[in-house]
């Protein structure tokens, strides 16, 4: 069994509101000094194939199918 880990982020220049909103609510909070946030998804899958190779192919097809929107966003696999 491999383990995957799929970090989505907006790409740069896309607009992110509930990055801006999070960096409002943070001023408000008191935190200073921070600077443009990006807000993310990420997915942890378990793939059931002994094969890196396979499971990373797969991982990929899932994320330029359905979890990744390719236009927009950027996505980065890791897999254990």
């Amino acid at each position: 069994m491999i383990n995957a880990r799929v970090t989505v982020t907006l790409k740069n220049g896309v607009l992110d509101p509930q990055g801006k909103a999070i960096e409002g609510a943070l001023g408000a909070l008191g935190f200073e000094g921070i600077g443009q946030i990006r807000q993310g998804k990420v997915f942890d899958l378990q793939i059931e194939t002994a094969d890196k190779a396979k499971a990373e192919a797969e991982v990929k097809a899932m994320c330029e199918k359905l979890l990744a929107n390719t236009v927009i966003e950027n996505y980065t696999i890791s897999l254990a």
